[in-house]
């Protein structure tokens, strides 16, 4: 059997060409007629992604405890068609158009207030994109979302186009961690949300393994470490997709900052990613079709590396 790939080593899907043309469709012939368009793509890239099936029958088969089906795994392939096309929507009309509850606004108002800057941790679950709902709601709250463009070229294009704003707002992950921190500090300083994914690790990472579905899974340290050294508080935010137009953006305080002692890095930080991957599986369980990581999740890690520095790329695609 060939060894797996690493995400970053799988294929954009679509393309250039392909994402232009789901665009242009989409915004002309508007929400109703660019969702009907979901079921052939759906069963296009079932049948062409087999790393991505794969994937989706081991991540199901470990939430519901049996084997899972084709209608379950397709049912997974096209909530995340579903978000994928309402990234277009939210970037070109903002909310209009969704119903977007939001559960813990009291509490990030609270910390964006106090102007010290707020760490957004998040997953790929649902949809990052519903984060830009606070832009219309909060619009003197500036938020700095960290983004590995080299990833995923085709989407940045796209996102740049449709919101420029948005895509000048963007901390390229992809110039290295130290560029990340910089960044990622003046905005604090600026008093302003910097947002991140914490549930996928680059190649060349540091990652410590946790317990997630009932397995050994890796997950990378960066996040944390650079919530260590930005001392700012912590919240968690989960984008999930309810179906439809609606969605549930959740925000939950995880730490009024984080603090990783020198003597006891390995320790502390495994604590940190229990607590993340415990939230990160309340939300799966609940909503088991919202998760997006289609590839092999629980793949060893490299030997952990607690001494790393903040992490050397992040994802939020």
């Amino acid at each position: 059997m060939s060894e797996a790939l690493h995400w970053r080593q799988q294929r954009e899907g679509g393309g250039r060409f392909a994402i232009w043309l789901i665009r242009t469709l989409a915004l002309l012939g508007g929400r109703r007629f660019g969702r009907m368009l979901l079921y052939p793509v759906t069963l296009y890239f079932f049948l062409r992604r087999g790393t991505e099936r794969r994937a989706s029958r081991q991540y199901l088969a470990r939430v519901f405890g049996r084997p899972s089906g084709v209608g379950e795994m397709l049912r997974q392939f096209h909530a995340f068609a579903a978000t994928s096309l309402d990234r277009i929507y939210l970037l070109a009309h903002g909310e209009r158009g969704f119903r977007i509850e939001i559960e813990g606004l009291p509490e990030l108002e609270r910390r964006i207030a106090e102007g010290r800057g707020v760490l957004l941790v998040g997953s790929h679950q649902g949809s990052f994109e519903a984060l830009r709902a606070l832009s219309a709601r909060r619009p003197d709250a500036t938020l700095r979302v960290v983004l590995d463009k080299g990833k995923t070229p085709a989407m940045t294009e796209l996102l740049e186009e449709l919101a420029p704003d948005v895509g000048a707002a963007v901390i390229d992950a992809s110039q290295g961690g130290a560029s990340v921190v910089l960044a990622a500090a003046e905005a604090c300083r600026q008093g302003a949300m910097v947002a991140l994914l914490a549930d996928r690790a680059g190649e060349q990472e540091a990652q410590r393994t946790v317990d997630f579905l009932g397995a050994p899974a890796p997950l990378p340290v960066g996040p944390w470490l650079l919530a260590n050294a930005l001392q700012v508080p912590v919240l968690l935010c989960f984008g999930l997709y309810l179906g439809g137009n609606r969605y549930r953006l959740v925000f939950e305080p995880f730490a009024e900052r984080v603090a990783i002692p020198r003597d006891s890095r390995g320790p502390a930080l495994d604590a940190l990613l229990a607590r993340y991957a415990a939230r990160l599986e309340h939300y799966v369980r609940a909503l088991p079709y919202n998760w997006f990581n289609f590839h092999d999740f629980w793949r060893p890690a490299p030997a952990a590396d607690t001494g790393a520095h903040v992490a050397h790329r992040r994802d939020a695609e």
